[in-house]
């Protein structure tokens, strides 16, 4: 089954964009999964197709006009999927929330400009709000591309080893552990001795090992998630 992504956006030039390219353009021309872009301003107001208004109460820029954004939804929403409106203030995106949008037959995406929507569109349509970040950025494209990103990586047969999404940052609410290739010897750096030894239980032990140290030391927050699910500190 192909997994279907709607983008709704004032910028369809924007799409696909990176997604065009490397493993998502390959599976974009296997039909692994679909993509299909829809201008808001299609359904604009009169002769200018006028999309956004000043805000009520005050204040500067621009608020996306309800009745438009209802009228671009309505064109491609269906019950299946998953309705997302990109926001700064949406709840932050997670590889959990990724894996599972994954599993599912796809996503509708709305990608917010100017001051944002008017609020009455996202509770009519009971969407779910993501951010991908605690900063602004200037429409909801660019969150869209990366949450598209991170959800196709996961689709059967996009990436060439299943292990790839799996033993990853996030997955077990642990950042990675770090990697090493040729050369052993790299400006007087050597590979840390337990990856060329061939004993794959001592091998595992150094990753988690180095994974929780990262983790603690970089984002203490998340190790402490990793602590309160039940993992024992080392």
């Amino acid at each position: 089954m192909t997994w279907r992504a709607d983008i709704l956006t004032l910028f369809p030039a924007m799409f696909p964009g990176p997604l065009g390219e490397s493993l998502a353009g390959k599976a974009l021309m296997e039909r692994k999964w679909s993509l299909k872009v829809t201008d808001i301003r299609d359904f604009g107001l009169g002769r200018h197709r006028s999309v956004d208004d000043t805000p009520f109460g005050g204040g500067a820029g621009m608020v996306l006009r309800p009745d438009v954004v209802d009228a671009a939804i309505a064109a491609v929403a269906d019950d299946e999927r998953p309705l997302i409106f990109l926001t700064p203030r949406g709840a932050p995106l997670t590889q959990s929330r990724v894996r599972s949008l994954a599993a599912g037959p796809g996503a509708v995406l709305v990608c917010g400009r100017f001051e944002g929507f008017d609020e009455r569109v996202i509770e009519a349509r009971q969407g779910e709000e993501i951010s991908i970040g605690d900063y602004v950025l200037s429409g909801g494209e660019l969150p869209a591309l990366v949450l598209l990103d991170a959800v196709i990586r996961l689709l059967p047969g996009v990436m060439g080893h299943a292990e790839s999404g799996v033993e990853e940052s996030f997955s077990e609410a642990l950042l990675e552990y770090p990697h090493y290739t040729r050369p052993a010897i790299w400006n007087g750096r050597e590979v840390p001795e337990v990856l060329t030894s061939g004993n794959h239980a001592a091998i595992a032990a150094w990753r988690l090992d180095q994974a929780r140290q990262i983790t603690q030391r970089r984002r203490p927050e998340l190790y402490n998630q990793y602590i309160a699910s039940g993992a024992r500190a080392p």
